[in-house]
């Protein structure tokens, strides 16, 4: 495994990380053993970052990552997880700091712990961002003083609200998802301000919550039917030429230096190690640039969600 400096933070991350939300049942129920097995296996071949959130299963992730958390030293990962949103829709999701210190206490007693190295504003496109500036974040610090978590970070599809947030309040991290992968690498235009004030940078969702997999996505998936058609002609391409489009997308995903740790959802023991043996081996350039190039029509289409008034398209 190999591991790359997390902004200022002053940690060293894996270049993958794993993510909770599969831990949650989110695209399909899972065994809870395996789960565990998961967990484990991913901290064995050296993966040091967790990301979770209690929105994922309706906070059942979090409590089957407390079980097999039990059996492993606080000292051997890195443990981040979520506040803010808890459902599907803005009237399910509650950024008020009375409820985000509450949210924190119980994420710590299913987790198991004592503290998370990183606690985060969950998709803050669902809240008010001015809420966001002025009650949310300042309750995480208070968080923080507290000693219940190491940095404060906020997370979200909408990348134009990252900038926006941090014109008004210092963050020590960021998690994207969906804009860095084969068909959309939006995340780059923000790297140079993160770079200059140091914030540490998640990158998750590399297949695109399974619009980059010849399966293709769960119905419920946001993506505009035209994205989801030609990532679909894009992953038979792969098949065509004897390639396998999510380990494509992975591989592109953890390649760029400047984006410390890419996170990948799973709660498959064989998947996690599949994809430790996927990021070392050779990324096959001339592939890479005939799937880029069916993808080019839609690069970096990308879909709204959360409240009307945290769109990018308004005014």
């Amino acid at each position: 495994m190999r591991y790359r400096r997390l902004g200022n933070t002053g940690l060293d991350v894996s270049i993958l990380g794993l993510g909770g939300s599969s831990l949650g049942s989110a695209f399909r129920e899972i065994d809870e053993a395996d789960g565990l097995r998961c967990v484990h296996t991913a901290i064995e071949h050296g993966i040091n970052l967790i990301d979770t959130a209690p929105y994922y299963g309706a906070t059942k992730a979090e409590t089957v990552l407390g079980k097999a958390l039990r059996e492993i030293p606080r000292d051997s990962y890195l443990l981040a997880t979520k506040v803010g949103r808890y459902g599907l829709e803005p009237s399910d999701c509650d950024y008020s700091a009375a409820c985000v210190e509450r949210s924190v206490d119980a994420s710590l007693v299913r987790l198991g712990v004592d503290h998370v190295d990183f606690i985060q504003v969950h998709d803050m496109e669902f809240g008010d961002i001015q809420q966001i500036i002025n009650e949310t974040i300042p309750a995480l610090r208070r968080v923080q003083a507290a000693g219940k978590a190491r940095f404060v970070g906020i997370t979200g599809l909408a990348l134009h609200l990252f900038p926006l947030v941090m014109e008004h309040v210092e963050v020590d991290q960021i998690q994207s998802y969906c804009h860095y992968c084969l068909n959309d690498t939006a995340l780059v235009g923000l790297l140079p301000l993160l770079q200059e004030r140091g914030v540490a940078i998640f990158n998750s969702a590399p297949i695109a919550m399974r619009l980059l997999s010849i399966e293709g996505p769960p119905a419920w998936h946001p993506a505009p039917a035209a994205l989801k058609e030609l990532c679909a002609e894009a992953a038979k391409l792969c098949a065509a030429r004897g390639g396998d489009i999510s380990r494509l997308a992975l591989q592109f995903a953890v390649s760029n230096e400047n984006i410390p740790v890419t996170i990948v959802g799973t709660a498959d023991p064989r998947r996690i190690e599949q994809n430790i043996r996927d990021i070392d081996e050779p990324m096959d350039e001339e592939l890479l640039a005939e799937v880029r190039a069916v993808l080019q029509p839609l690069l970096d289409a990308t879909w709204a969600q959360g409240r009307p008034e945290n769109h990018p398209t308004c005014p």
